[in-house]
């Protein structure tokens, strides 16, 4: 029953075209499925994610019209995406001559690390990954394979008080607290939970930040991070520990592409389980993944009036 690392990470853009030039054509991501907010219809749901479109690589947006996000405690505050440790001055020019807000090449929590922010602000961080990981190359990219990214994580979330919220992820989601380190921004202490074989891709990191005012979500901010286990009967077994351990959740949800599970921590963070299986080739060959809105069985009778509500994304 063990969470086996980050499944997928939402976040919110208000400018849907924009963001994807952006993580396609500076990122070099793929599209793998472009389609809609299952529970919000008029907005797309765009996943961005490696050749494969494996679980774990998945960065995906709701496109909405919001304000700006106001950063402060109580949030996702940064997204980690991996990469090979000979990739960093590849993207440390990469980054500049876009033009966006970076850092420089550091080293945090004993790996590499540098930080940037998209168009909308949101905050990443490109992380070493593991030895021996590797991408699974987009044949598409503007980005060379050997420089592209592997996938998600670690996800830095910001809390106000530690002493709960790892009641939750300790005693209710089975991760193991594992070591320290200072904030790189000054603001507090960060701990770091890791679940499964851990490692970058299976890490939550914690930063006890309470100085921080309280964020307010918006574009260039995250809605929620999702974490992995493989199977329907998983996220069934998971649902019925959530209600005898009196946590309140959503109960099973149907995304057709994966299933799922949500429920806040302590902290006011939004948490989704999600199962790999079946993935996004279940209704696409994987050759032509996100080149036409895909919708669910049970919207795609409404696909004249869905389609007719989306601008255009090119």
């Amino acid at each position: 029953m063990q969470l086996t690392g980050i499944h997928h990470l939402t976040a919110i853009t208000a400018d849907a075209p924009g963001n994807r030039r952006f993580y396609t054509d500076t990122l070099g991501l793929r599209l793998v499925k472009k389609t809609v907010n299952q529970d919000d219809t008029s907005a797309y749901h765009l996943f961005y994610a490696d050749g494969l479109a494996q679980p774990g690589t998945d960065l995906t947006f709701f496109d909405w019209p919001a304000a700006r996000e106001r950063r402060g405690t109580h949030s996702i505050s940064r997204t980690g995406l991996r990469i090979a440790r000979d990739s960093f001055d590849f993207w440390a020019r990469r980054l500049g001559d876009a033009g966006l807000t970076r850092g420089e090449i550091a080293t945090l929590d004993g790996r590499a690390s540098l930080d940037f922010e998209d168009p909308e602000g949101q905050r990443f961080r490109l992380t070493e990954d593991a030895p021996g990981s590797v991408a699974a190359p987009w044949a598409k990219s503007p980005v060379p394979a050997q420089h592209q990214i592997h996938g998600l994580g670690p996800i830095t979330i910001s809390v106000p008080d530690l002493a709960p919220t790892d009641m939750v992820l300790t005693h209710v989601m089975a991760m193991r607290k594992t070591r320290d380190y200072a904030s790189p921004d000054g603001q507090g202490t960060v701990h770091v939970y890791e679940m499964g074989e851990g490692g970058p891709a299976a890490e939550l990191h914690v930063a006890v930040q309470p100085g921080l005012p309280v964020a307010r979500q918006g574009a260039g901010g995250v809605h929620h991070v999702a974490f992995r286990v493989p199977d329907k009967p998983t996220i069934h077994a998971w649902a019925e520990r959530l209600n005898q351990m009196r946590v309140p959740s959503s109960g099973e949800v149907e995304r057709y592409y994966f299933r799922s599970l949500y429920f806040r921590e302590p902290g006011g963070n939004l948490f989704e389980i999600a199962t790999d299986e079946p993935g996004f080739a279940v209704d696409e060959p994987l050759e032509s993944l996100g080149e036409s809105l895909s919708l669910p069985p049970f919207l795609e009778g409404r696909r004249a009036q869905i389609e007719a509500g989306l601008r255009p994304l090119d």
